[in-house]
């Protein structure tokens, strides 16, 4: 049965600050400050081709990240926005986080030092990141503005885009891990990743695009596609606790046909472990979340091995069709394994993490076949007030 928040837990919450739960002193702000600053500075100085691919390496953290966060309970380690109980760390907090545990109960299900800290670590990467896209964005103005030939979409896009899913982090907290929140924060950062490697891919000269043909080019779209559904079914079984809703591989508690509550279980904008009425949401309900995810992945799982083929066709892409049909194989692997041994955290964060992968698989082969004969963006020659190289 998926978990609901205890009354307890939710009035501690609710008494926060609720201004974006944002309750940081001055003195802590100033930390934030210069720990940004000095990412800023590095942003300034890196090689361009460098730091669009620190920020894929970043993201893909990220996500996989979250996921721990997630799995491990820990998304309400810290019930403020963005510093944990007022505090930079939950070092300086932990007369705070004491007392929330005591006044939590003794299963401390959300709230304990180790969580505060998963919670945080997860905020400060999510601040590099951004931080490190708001750079990227500024140097390609800078380069438009001295009469480079950058394009602006991307750089632009991404910028607005993690605004948005810092906006998204906030409110995973301040609407108590209401399950389609934390579900498109999920898809968010899945996004984010999809953006970031695109990006990268057009700034570099040994990603050109070919000719795969038609076939090729279509089904790489339909296979991703088909995979952002997949994972947005996967982040719905986590944000609910369904994982366990079906036991068994391949049928679901020993059926092919369980009985299963699809109106209930896709009912989306409701309370962590409720229905809209307030009553605890049922079995049945899990079963179809449990279940969607499984059968759609045949749907997906069929698409890829499809593109995959049709890519193989290609001399020059045939490395990317095997490590398509491999990250498959290993996801399967994984998701088994996680319904065979009731879904133990390192399977269940490495699913996460293929997942992951497989987006950038696939962002890649959408890339390489997708035939854009000018699409590489110029990367900008100086940095702003610097007349030092960063690129040849």
């Amino acid at each position: 049965m998926s978990p609901s928040l205890p009354s307890n837990l939710i009035n501690m919450y609710r008494a926060a600050p609720t201004v974006w739960l944002f309750s940081l002193h001055w003195l802590q702000a100033g930390m934030w400050l210069v720990g940004l600053l000095l990412v800023v500075w590095a942003g300034m100085r890196m090689r361009w081709s460098r730091l669009v691919a620190l920020l894929v390496f970043l993201t893909m953290d990220l996500v996989m990240f979250g996921a721990f966060v997630r799995l491990t309970n820990a998304g309400l380690g810290c019930p403020d926005w963005p510093g944990c109980y007022g505090h930079f760390t939950p070092a300086q907090a932990h007369v705070q986080i004491h007392e929330a545990v005591q006044q939590e109960g003794p299963s401390e299900a959300y709230v304990s030092p180790f969580k505060a800290w998963v919670e945080m670590i997860h905020r400060y990467i999510a601040t590099i990141i951004g931080t490190l896209i708001a750079v990227m964005a500024g140097r390609a103005l800078w380069a438009r503005r001295r009469g480079q030939a950058m394009r602006l979409g991307l750089p632009l896009l991404l910028l607005g885009w993690v605004i948005l899913q810092g906006m998204f982090g906030a409110w995973t907290v301040t609407l108590l891990l209401k399950p389609l929140i934390v579900t498109l924060h999920l898809m968010g950062g899945v996004i984010l990743l999809l953006l970031a490697a695109w990006f990268w891919m057009r700034n570099r000269p040994d990603m050109q695009p070919l000719d795969a043909g038609a076939a090729a080019r279509w089904l790489s779209r339909a296979a991703l596609a088909a995979l952002l559904v997949q994972i947005f079914l996967g982040g719905w079984v986590s944000t609910n606790y369904a994982a366990l809703a079906c036991t068994g591989f391949p049928t679901c508690n020993g059926s092919w046909n369980p009985p299963a509550d699809w109106s209930a279980g896709f009912t989306m904008w409701r309370d962590l472990g409720r229905m809209p009425d307030g009553s605890a949401i049922t079995l049945q309900a899990l079963i179809a979340i449990h279940w969607a995810h499984r059968l759609f992945a045949v749907v997906a799982s069929s698409l890829l091995l499809a593109a995959a083929a049709a890519l193989a066709r290609q001399r020059s892409l045939r490395r990317l069709a095997g490590w398509l049909v491999l990250a498959l194989l290993a996801q399967i692997a994984l998701g088994v394994s996680l319904v065979e041994l009731d879904h133990p955290l390192v399977p269940a964060v490495a699913h996460n993490g293929v997942a992951a992968l497989m987006v950038l698989l696939l962002t890649a082969a959408c890339w390489r076949s997708s035939r854009v004969g000018d699409a590489q963006y110029a990367a900008p020659s100086v940095s702003p007030g610097s007349s030092v190289r960063v690129d040849p």
